[in-house]
Parts: structure tokens; C-alpha cells; sequence
């Protein structure tokens, strides 16, 4: 026991030991170094490095044979009865360093190799091999000598090559991979091809282990949009993307342990990181979106920032021209509740110089060819190439870019991040101002080379714009006020001067327009109370750049870039070894190319190149040489600094080699501003003129007195170089405290066509970022890592039996037993399990699939339950009801009943009370009769009449009032009659006016009637004559006087003639017939004449009365409507008696020939007797 805690005790003093070493070693100023590991507990001895399963755990599946797999994702259907069938190789370790080129081969494993060379001319494998041309091509090895090989290249040609320069291929159903990871052969030819392959295919994105890589397309590929997002977000697509990385990193900031994410784009300028920024934040957009609409508004921020700093050059058509880090804020349900934007360094040397065939930023073109006509009026705006600033490069468009689109895209960005019209008005007059400043020039007046300001119409729109009057700007670009002592002298400027304080004004005014501007937007977007802390960090820098003359530019971008690319090694690379050693894992030792020396000579204090060039910055009259000079005497011994010819000197970046020209390093690092500029900008009646100058005050308050000496202001607190560097270390702490995501972006070619990959230029990319190494780490390491407590407390749960020893590692140990983990797939460490690629993730489907099983063992425990639970409420509320329901209606029985009681005796009172009075009032009534009557008797009645005559009438008060109501009454009534009778005068006076059409619609209506009378008369006339004529038929002979009828008229005339008041009655003669026999067959046929004839006179005298109605004989209120009636009733009885008239004929007929018949028997049978 004490030998183990002596053992202990010396581990734990060296690993303490090295902490305060590396602590002691590392500046002030750099990053956050990997957190010490946490000390053992005293409970358990700590494992040896190379730990070993104890004896009670050993597994059954050592003996199973190795299978290679090349894919570590679950499946469904691997799991059954809760063992993984994992799939493993033991000579995972023999590979690493058989595969890898990386990696210093020794020379048992070199005759490894050559032993294999056999077998790949047996089995015609294809290999990589160099000819003379370096680049990498493809073959099969047809045959050896010594120690060249001779190669069949895939173009039919035979190369020979040394057989040590001969690397395998991979075979043909490995190309095209996803994972790089996947290749059975680790080396930089087969990593390019698979890159190439894919590319070839429009499939641009590749994953890298951990990093994905994204090649430029120069085009627009069909991978996004709203379907790619819900795929991806729906787990449908697992193909590497954009989206998948900003669906990992939501993922484990809302589901994981709740920490910040960051997405770090990485790669050479052109290579594409500014849309594959964008891409991701449309993502994040369209997950976290929320009706406030404000992810509408982060990205709209992509398109201002995009026209205001990036431009064009001569390797990337929208080179970004400054670095951004952008903060999405979500709510704890993930949607985005706000963000803010951090910049890097703008460069401002773009504004005012520009290189052959660059151009200036997007924003002058955009303004100078969209802006509408007001605007361009108020602006005094001219085309891009009336300005100096613009056309000096030789280059105003850019191929397939329309720039007044571009402007109103831009429009519409500004409106809907809500920056008023106003403030865009007072953007656009500082842009103007800007173009018109590079368009003032001046002509030298003596010998001394002093000059003076040309008054031309870019003298007056310039202090049009800023608010300012001609002379002050004319006197600020000419002139500079200097102390002497306790004197203050104006001194006259050279050309060189004044050049320089016009071209230092147009900056200050951009760089902090482009301030301004990012601050309004920052204030718009701000979270407020609704920020929680979880955030998405999206970097996105200037690339790694390299032209044919790099300035000071160039030189704070690339190194910039190698302080990203020491982010990236330290995470992807230093911090898994270093973590590896630290907790007693025997992985992989890769080697990789560390930045770190190079990166110590930018940093170092004193004599690295940014404290060098502060301290000659320092010196007002010290020079570009003098800089040059201060480099070569400091920084000669080291390995990454290299001096060229005089004035340039050279630094081995972890990309390339660059050649740097010193001149304007001085000025551009102290960037300067003349004190007079900044008062002729501080009395400007321009707002932001103004507030620039303001801010540049406040910030050298403490310096006013020291820079007003050498009349110049320094437009940063610090130095630009010292300033980048604090903005540097400020992100990379920033970056530390999240977990990083990294893209990194490929550029296949230079000359920015879609289709052609140039390999040299690819591979030259895949070399310095590292991408290669993070591979083959990622590969044979073990990426996966998590601490014993927390895979005991995730994955414990899993096992059958609770264990009686509840110790981390012991559970842990259980869990990877029960399950099948191979030993070869894991490695346990002091305090952390260690699992190869993919190992967690079949865990993680074991953990899944139970948790869902458990979930839906619980869903149908809880429903019953709940359905328990619904119903016994349900009774009980049932109950509850009908006790509530009987109380109620008792309460309400008992309270009718007594209003019943109370109704009832409150009747019997009324009736009693009626009784007692109407008694009353009868007996009162009745006495009063008889004193009348008393009274009567006793008095003779014509005294009594005298009496009552000579007396005055004597009327009650009640009567009078009520007569003079009546009186009243009357009064209103015969107001209201007179109403009437004006309505009705006026509508007597209508119905005259009416009248004449009255009128000629009754006679035509007249004339109608008539014609149908006629029409009946006939109809009745021919029903008649069709009577007779079958009586004839039936008495041919009326020898004995037949009786026959006859009419005191003719039939034909009569009807039409005869009066309304009288009928012709029908005489039938006596022939000694049966009368009810005759009657019989023509009774009928008298009594449609009998009701014709009565209707006929009836018509006629209502006609006649309506008739006299119109003549004014006789009153009537609607004369048209009672002859709309008689109409009515007449048309009516016309179609009833046609009907009946028809029913008489039929009738007629069948008795007329029953008659015929039987006459015709008594003919016969009289006959018969005869004979």
C-alpha cells in the first residue's frame, strides 16, 4: 500500500512539474493552454500506461477473427439481444505507419513493404507513382530491377521510378469516398484523387475526420435550399455539408452540455469561406427562426458588410478585406433571439491605391451605378470612371456581376435591418465624399515644391457633401499647424504632404463610416434580456494571400492566418497527443508541421517582428530602410526569416514563402491623421463628420498636448500591428472557451473557372493546412474521448444488474463487456475512455434504442394510468353532479312551493278586498237611488223643473278636464285625417295622371275578353250542332212529333247579341217520351248554356261598373287593380268551362249511342214481327 502511494505521489509531482513548466514557459499574451489534468482520487490507484482488462472481464470475443471495415456507423438491424457485433483489426497498429508517408519508415518496415510489391504485381494493384513531370499519376507495377521499378501508367506510357517513391493505391470501390478517413491508403496522391473524383461529380464537400473540406466550385451547385435543410435537420441526408456541421454544432449547444460552438472557415483567398459563411448562417436561420423575424435581419447583415468591405483583386473576384466574427444568441428552445458582429482590421490602403486590375470596394460602383436620380443628384454622383480613386486600376466591372442590382439587393438589406432612410442618406454623402476627395488636385508654386488646392467643382461638391465651407478644406489639405514652443506656425505642405493628408482623410472617413455602420447594426440586432449564453460563433477571415509585391497588408493578413492556423493545429493535433501522453495512452505519434516557432517570431517580446516594428514606428524620422535594417539585425539567425534585396525581406509561412516590401510600413502601422483634418471634420455641419471626429478625440484625450506638437493624430490608440495582435488574442480566447467546428476551403484553381482542378495548387493547399495529418490522427487515434464518470453515468444504466461495485471504471468496463467492445476499439486512461472512430456511435444506437424502448414502455404505462385516473374523475364528477343537481332542485322546490303559499293567499286577500268594496260601493249606490227617489216624491215636478231650469248648470272639474282631453284628441285626430287626405289627394292626383294608361289597357283588355266570348259562343255553338246532328242520326224519322228543341233565336246569332239581363229559355214540344230519359241526354248540354249565359251577364255588368268607375260615375279607390281581378277570375272560369265542355261532348256522345242502339234493336225486332 505504501509502495502505491509512493507511486502515485511521483506521478502526480511530474505531471505537476510539467504544468508549472509550461505555465513558466508561455507569454502573458498568448492563448489559454490545455487545462491541467485533475488529480486521482486517493480511493483507486491510478492504471499503468498501457492498462489491461482484469482477468474477471475478459471477453469472449478475442478469439473471433479480425474484420476490416472502413465504415464505423450504426445499423440497423447489428443489434440483437444487446450485443454489438463490432467489427475490428488487430493490426490496426501495424498499419499506421505501413499506410502513412507522413511518418519516418524504418527500415523493417520499408522490406514490408518491398516483400508486398510481389503481391501487387501478382493481383495487377494499381500504385501512385512521380515520373518526371512531379506530378502524381496512376499504374501497375509490370516489373523490378534492383531498386527501380517499371510502372504501366493508365495512359499506356511506361515511366521507371525508384520503387522507395512508389506509393499504393486504393482499390476502385473506395473511390469517391466520404470520409477521407475511409481510405484503406492514407497518402497525399489518393487523398487528391478522392478530392478530384468528387469534385468532377459536383460533390464539393469531403470530410476530413473532424474537419470538412469544401472545394470551390465556381458555380452554383443544387446542394441548398429548403429541402436540403429539412433533410439534413431530419437526419434523411448524411453526406458531408455545410448544413451537417451547423446541425452538429446546434445540436450539442442545445442538446449536449449546453457550451458555445464555433465554426472556424479557414482557407486561401478565393477559396470560397465567405459563402460557406453564409451558407451556414442560412441554416442557423432557418432552424432557430422565430416570428420576430431577426434571422431575417443577421443574414441581410452578410449582404451589407459584403458590399462595404470586400473588393476584387487579382485572385478572388469578392475578396474579403477584413475579418468578421459573427455571435448568434439562441434562447434556451433554440430559436435565435439576436447576434453581434466583430471586425478585423479593414484595410484602408484600398480606398485610395489600388493595384492593376483590382478594384475598390464594391460599395463606390454599387452607388455610382444603381443610385436613382435623385439621389445621384443630391450626391452630384458621376460615372465610376470620372473618379480618380476608381479608375486609377484600369478595372470598373467584374465579368457576370451587375452592380445596380447589386445596390438595390443592397437597399433592401439596409430597410430590413431597419437603418433609416436618413442615416442611409448621410452614408451615401460620406461614399461621395470620399470619390470626390481623390478627385482634388494641386499645382506646385515655387521652387520649395509647396503647392496649393486647384478650386474646381471637386473642391466644391467635397465640402458640399461634408458640411464644410471651400476655404477651411481648401486651407486643411494645404497647410498644417505645427508648435514651436509656446508658438503655434502654419507651414505650407509639399505635393508628397498634401497627396498624403487627402488620401488620409478619404480613409479615416471610410474606416469609420465602415465602424459606424457595423455599430448601428450591432445596436440593432442586439440581444437584450433575452440572451442566455448559448452561442454559435462564425469566423470568417481574409485569406492567406500572396501577389508579386505584398505590403504591409499582406503581412497583417498572413498572419493573422497563422495564428488561426495555430488554433487549428493546437486543437486538431497538439492537444489529442499532448492528451494522450498526459493520461497514459499509447497512440499514434503523429508528426505534423507546427507553426509555433514561426508564429513565437511575429509575437515574441522584444525582438519579434511586431514589437520591431512598434519600436521604429515610435521614431517620427525613422524610414522604411531603417525598419528593413532593424529586422536583419534581430531576426537573421532565426530559420523563418529570410532578407532579401534592400528593403524586402522574406518569412517562411506555415503555407508558403512570402517576399515583403518595406515601403509604407511605418506610415501604414502608425497610421496618422493631421490634427488640422480632424478640426476642420469636428466643425463640419454633417453629422457623421462630426461624430467621427468626436470618437478619434475621446480616445486620445490623454494624448491631445504630446500629438498637437507634431501636429498629427494617431487614428488608433495603439499601433495598427499591436492593435491586430490584442484583436487576435481577444478572438482566440474567445474561440477557446466554445468548441470548434472547422471547415476548411479548397481553392482548385487560380484562375476561378468552374471545372478545372489543378492538382499541384490543391495539394499545396491540402499540405499546409494540416488537413492531411488531422486524417491520419483521426484514423489511428482515438477521437472519441469522455471521462469514466460521465460514461458510467450515460451508459451504466445499460446493464442488466446493478453491480455491488459501483466505481466508475468498474461500470464502465461492465458496459463495454456486455456489448461486445474489442479491446483493439478502446483504451482506458487515467481519467478518460478512449474509443476509436465511430466506437460511441454504436453505443450511442444501444443507448437510443433503449432509451425508445423505455419511452414507449413509459407512454403506455402513464396512458393507462392516465385513462385510470380519467375515469374515476369521471365517476366522481358524476356523482359530484347529481348531489349538486338534487340540492339545487330541492332548494328550488321549496322555494316555489312557498311563493305558491305566498301567491295564493295574497289572491284570497284581493278577492276579499274586491268583495268588501264592490259591497260597499253597491250599498253607497243603492242609497244614493233612494234619497233621488225620496227626494222625487216630496217635490212636485214643475217646481222641480223651474227650479232646475232657473239654476245653472252645475259640471264637475273632472268632467271638464276630460272633455277638454277629448277636445284635445279630437284636435290631433282631425290633424292626422288631413294628413290623410292630402296623401290622399295626391294619390288621387297620381292615379288621374295614371288613368289614360289605365284606360288603354282596359280596352285592349276589352277587346281580348270580347274575342274569347266569341271564341266560347263558338265552341259552344259547334257542340250544339254536334248534338243535333247525332239526335238526327238517332231519329231519322220524327213522323210521330219527336220532340226537338226549339229557341226563340237563331243559335248561330243569338249568343253574341243577346242583352246581360236575359236568356232564351229552351222549349221542348211533347212527343210521348220518357221526360227523364230526354232530360237525361241533354241536361248537360243546358246546363253549360245556363251558367255561360249567367256568367255572360255577369261580366258584362262588372265591366259596365268598371266602366262607370272610369268615367267618375261611381267612387272607387283602385279602379286598375279591380279590373286586374275580374281578368283574373275570368280567365280562370274560361279554362274550367272548356274542361267541362269537353267532359258534356264525351258524355253526349256515349248516351247518344247507347240510344241509337237500342233504337236500331226495336227497329229490327219490329221488322222481324212483320215478316
Amino acid at each position: 500500500m505504501a509502495l502505491n502511494s509512493r507511486a502515485r505521489s511521483s506521478l502526480e509531482e511530474m505531471l505537476e512539474s510539467l504544468q508549472r513548466r509550461e505555465d513558466n514557459e508561455s507569454p502573458k499574451d498568448l492563448p489559454p493552454t490545455l487545462p491541467a489534468r485533475p488529480k486521482p482520487t486517493a480511493r483507486a490507484r491510478l492504471p499503468s500506461p498501457k492498462r489491461t482488462l482484469p482477468t474477471s472481464f475478459e471477453s469472449d470475443h478475442e478469439s473471433r477473427p479480425a474484420q476490416s471495415s472502413t465504415s464505423c456507423s450504426v445499423k440497423k438491424g447489428e443489434i440483437k439481444g444487446g450485443i454489438m457485433n463490432n467489427s475490428g483489426d488487430k493490426k490496426d497498429q501495424e498499419m499506421e505507419k505501413e499506410e502513412s508517408p507522413y511518418v519516418q519508415v524504418n527500415e523493417k518496415e520499408r522490406l514490408r513493404w518491398d516483400d508486398s510489391v510481389e503481391y501487387f504485381i501478382e493481383k495487377k494493384l494499381r500504385v501512385w507513382c512521380q515520373p518526371h513531370d512531379g506530378v502524381w499519376k496512376s499504374g501497375q507495377i509490370k516489373s523490378t530491377s534492383g531498386k527501380k521499378a517499371s510502372i504501366l501508367l493508365s495512359d499506356g506510357s511506361v515511366a521507371t521510378v525508384p520503387m522507395q517513391e512508389l506509393l499504393p493505391a486504393n482499390a476502385d470501390v473506395l473511390e469517391g469516398v466520404d470520409d477521407l478517413v475511409q481510405l484503406s491508403y492514407l497518402n497525399e496522391p489518393s487523398v487528391l484523387h478522392n478530392l478530384q473524383y468528387r469534385y468532377s461529380k459536383d460533390i464539393i464537400y469531403s470530410k476530413a475526420g473532424p474537419v470538412l473540406v469544401a472545394v470551390n466550385p465556381f458555380k452554383d451547385v443544387q446542394l441548398y435550399g429548403s429541402d436540403f435543410i429539412t433533410a439534413y435537420r431530419e437526419k434523411l441526408l448524411d453526406s458531408p455539408h455545410v448544413y451537417a456541421v451547423a446541425e452538429a454544432a446546434f445540436n450539442e449547444m442545445m442538446i449536449g452540455d449546453e457550451t458555445n460552438q464555433s465554426i472556424i472557415i479557414s482557407g486561401e483567398s478565393g477559396a470560397g469561406k465567405t459563402e460557406t459563411a453564409k451558407i451556414t448562417m442560412q441554416y442557423l436561420a432557418a432552424v432557430g427562426g422565430s416570428n420576430g423575424g431577426i434571422e431575417s435581419e443577421i443574414l441581410q447583415t452578410s449582404c451589407i458588410l459584403e458590399a462595404f468591405g470586400n473588393a476584387k483583386t487579382a485572385s478572388n473576384d469578392n475578396s474579403s478585406r477584413f475579418g468578421k466574427l459573427i455571435d448568434i444568441h439562441f434562447s434556451a428552445t433554440g430559436k435565435i433571439c439576436g447576434a453581434q458582429i466583430q471586425i478585423l482590421l479593414l484595410e484602408k490602403s484600398r480606398v485610395v491605391q489600388l493595384a492593376q486590375g483590382d478594384r475598390s470596394y464594391h460599395i463606390f460602383y454599387q452607388l455610382c451605378s444603381g443610385a436613382p436620380s435623385g439621389l445621384r443628384g443630391r450626391l452630384r454622383l458621376k460615372k465610376a470612371s470620372d473618379y480618380k480613386y476608381l479608375s486609377q486600376s484600369g478595372c470598373l466591372e467584374i465579368p457576370n456581376i451587375d452592380d445596380t442590382q447589386k445596390f438595390h439587393n443592397l437597399m433592401d438589406a439596409l430597410n430590413t435591418v431597419k437603418i433609416c432612410n436618413e442615416d442611409q442618406e448621410h452614408a451615401f454623402e460620406m461614399l461621395a465624399a470620399v470619390l470626390w476627395l481623390g478627385n482634388i488636385s494641386f499645382h506646385v508654386t515655387n521652387k520649395q515644391n509647396h503647392i496649393e488646392v486647384v478650386s474646381d467643382e471637386a473642391v466644391t461638391n467635397a465640402s458640399s457633401l461634408l458640411g464644410c465651407s471651400e476655404q477651411d478644406l481648401m486651407l486643411a489639405l494645404s497647410t498644417r499647424k505645427v508648435k514651436a514652443g509656446k508658438d503655434e506656425v502654419t507651414k505650407t505642405l509639399t505635393l508628397q504632404q498634401a497627396n498624403d493628408t487627402r488620401d488620409a482623410l478619404a480613409k479615416f472617413i471610410y474606416v469609420s463610416l465602415f465602424d459606424w455602420l457595423v455599430e448601428k447594426i450591432n445596436l440593432l440586432l442586439t440581444t437584450g434580456k433575452q440572451h442566455v449564453g448559448r452561442v454559435i460563433s462564425i469566423l470568417d477571415v481574409y485569406g492567406f494571400e500572396s501577389f508579386k509585391t505584398n505590403s504591409f497588408e499582406q503581412f497583417c493578413i498572413n498572419y493573422a492566418n497563422e495564428r488561426l492556423q495555430q488554433h487549428l493545429v493546437r486543437h486538431l493535433l497538439k492537444l489529442v497527443q499532448d492528451e494522450y501522453e498526459l493520461d497514459g495512452i499509447d497512440g499514434t505519434k503523429v508528426d505534423f508541421k507546427d507553426n509555433k516557432d514561426c508564429l513565437d517570431m511575429f509575437e515574441k517580446k522584444p525582438t519579434g517582428l511586431i514589437s520591431l516594428l512598434d519600436e521604429v514606428s515610435n521614431f517620427p524620422k525613422a524610414t522604411d530602410l531603417t525598419f528593413a535594417a532593424k529586422l536583419k539585425q534581430h531576426l537573421n539567425p532565426n530559420h523563418y526569416f529570410k532578407e532579401e534585396r534592400s528593403g524586402t525581406f522574406s518569412i517562411r509561412h506555415y503555407a508558403r514563402e512570402v517576399i515583403y516590401d518595406t515601403c509604407g510600413f511605418l506610415d501604414k502601422n502608425r497610421d496618422l491623421l493631421p490634427s488640422d483634418t480632424i478640426h476642420l471634420l469636428s466643425s463640419c455641419a454633417s453629422e457623421l463628420p462630426e461624430y467621427f471626429a468626436s470618437t478619434l478625440l475621446k480616445q486620445h484625450q490623454n494624448q491631445e498636448c504630446k500629438l498637437m506638437q507634431s501636429g498629427m493624430l494617431a487614428c488608433h490608440k495603439q499601433h495598427v500591428s499591436s492593435e491586430l495582435k490584442a484583436q487576435l488574442f481577444k478572438l482566440i480566447q474567445h474561440l477557446e472557451s466554445t468548441t470548434p467546428h472547422f471547415i476548411h476551403c479548397i481553392k482548385p484553381n487560380n484562375k476561378q473557372i468552374t471545372g478545372l482542378f489543378e492538382k499541384d495548387l490543391a495539394l499545396e493547399q491540402l499540405r499546409f493546412s494540416g488537413v492531411l495529418e488531422v486524417v491520419r490522427i483521426w484514423r489511428y487515434g482515438y477521437p472519441t474521448r469522455i471521462t469514466q464518470q460521465e460514461f458510467a453515468r450515460r451508459y451504466g444504466f445499460l446493464l442488466p444488474e446493478k453491480m455491488a461495485c459501483q466505481d466508475p471504471l468498474s461500470i464502465s468496463i461492465a458496459v463495454l463487456k456486455q456489448f461486445g467492445i474489442l479491446p483493439e476499439r478502446y483504451q482506458v486512461g487515467y481519467t478518460k475512455l478512449y474509443f476509436r472512430a465511430g466506437q460511441i456511435d454504436e453505443l450511442e444506437g444501444i443507448r437510443r434504442q433503449v432509451l425508445e424502448g423505455t419511452a414507449e414502455v413509459h407512454k403506455f404505462f402513464r396512458g393507462r394510468r392516465a385513462r385510470q385516473d380519467i375515469h374515476e374523475l369521471k365517476r366522481a364528477a358524476l356523482t359530484l353532479q347529481s348531489h349538486v343537481r338534487g340540492e339545487i332542485a330541492r332548494k328550488e322546490f321549496s322555494s316555489l312551493r312557498l311563493k305558491k303559499q305566498v301567491a295564493r293567499e295574497k289572491l284570497m286577500a284581493v278577492v276579499q278586498i274586491q268583495s268588501v268594496i264592490r259591497g260597499f260601493m253597491g250599498r253607497k249606490h243603492f242609497s244614493h237611488l233612494q234619497s233621488v227617489k225620496n227626494s222625487n216624491v216630496s217635490k212636485p215636478n214643475g217646481r222641480r223643473f223651474s227650479e232646475y231650469k232657473d239654476q245653472p248648470p252645475q259640471i264637475s272639474p273632472s268632467v271638464v278636464e276630460e272633455l277638454q282631453k277629448r277636445v284635445l284628441m279630437a284636435e290631433v285626430t282631425l290633424g292626422q285625417k288631413e294628413k290623410e287626405n292630402a296623401a290622399l289627394r295626391e294619390q288621387v292626383q297620381q292615379f288621374e295622371a295614371r288613368w289614360p294608361e289605365y284606360e288603354a289597357k282596359m280596352k285592349s283588355m276589352e277587346e281580348m275578353w270580347q274575342k274569347q266570348i266569341a271564341s266560347l259562343q263558338r265552341s259552344l255553338a259547334e257542340s250544339k250542332s254536334n248534338l243535333g246532328t247525332e239526335n238526327i242520326i238517332r231519329h231519322p224519322v220524327r213522323l210521330n212529333g219527336a220532340p226537338s228543341p226549339h229557341y226563340y233565336d237563331s243559335e248561330d246569332t243569338s249568343l253574341g247579341t243577346q242583352t246581360p239581363g236575359g236568356s232564351t229559355p229552351i222549349r221542348f214540344g211533347y212527343n210521348g217520351l220518357d221526360d227523364t230519359q230526354t232530360n237525361g241526354v241533354l241536361n248537360p248540354v243546358s246546363l253549360l248554356t245556363k251558367e255561360f249565359e249567367e256568367r255572360k251577364r255577369y261580366f258584362d255588368e262588372e265591366s259596365h261598373t268598371i266602366g262607370e268607375v272610369k268615367s267618375g260615375h261611381l267612387p272607387s279607390p283602385n279602379p286598375v287593380e279591380e279590373f286586374r281581378r275580374l281578368k283574373h277570375r275570368f280567365e280562370a272560369w274560361k279554362k274550367d268551362y272548356k274542361a267541362r265542355l269537353k267532359e258534356a261532348k264525351a258524355k253526349v256522345h256515349r248516351l247518344g249511342h247507347s240510344e241509337a242502339e237500342k233504337h236500331r234493336r226495336k227497329w229490327w225486332g219490329k221488322r222481324s214481327k212483320r215478316s
